[in-house]
């Protein structure tokens, strides 16, 4: 009996899993750095994939992961036409800190704003970084929490399956 509940759970939470993989983005307002009001759910690429890192100026492993993402980014562009957004979670009091980090580190990504990490919460996303990539159509693929060196590597591959389909 025990066996069978259990079996029950885990094809739930896959099931869960699977849903929530290929779900939309959720309708949220973002900020860009200049004020300006983006819907989270309208993000695209021309029909090509594209990642979102979510991420905070003070979380050391999201810096790194930013980071080791900057170092082949143009190579992941050239090679799937990928874009990277990257969405910060810093609230209010500290939204003016993430233009700087982004300028000074020389970063060519979109950069948005969710000071209320109203974004994070519609996801479901508990800690930061967390990696999404959304296909040519705007759904999730793919969505990773935490980060270790090299597993921006699973980024990559999700985005060139999803770039063949």
């Amino acid at each position: 009996m025990r066996r069978a509940i259990f079996c029950f759970i885990v094809g739930l939470m896959a099931a869960i899993f699977a849903t929530d993989a290929a779900a939309q983005l959720p309708s949220v307002k973002l900020k860009d750095t200049k004020g300006r009001v983006v819907d989270a759910s309208t993000l695209s690429n021309d029909g090509k994939p594209f990642a979102i890192s979510l991420f905070a100026t003070w979380c050391k492993p999201c810096l790194r992961e930013l980071k080791a993402i900057a170092d082949v980014y143009p190579d992941w562009q050239d090679e799937t036409g990928m874009k990277m957004y990257i969405i910060s979670i810093d609230d209010a009091q500290n939204t003016n800190k993430v233009k700087p980090l982004v300028d000074s580190e020389g970063w060519e990504y979109e950069v948005l704003l969710d000071a209320n990490s109203d974004f994070m919460r519609a996801l479901g996303v508990q800690a930061v970084p967390h990696a999404i990539v959304c296909d040519g159509n705007g759904k999730i693929v793919y969505s990773h929490s935490g980060y270790t060196d090299g597993s921006e590597s699973e980024i990559i591959k999700a985005v060139r399956k999803a770039a063949k389909k």
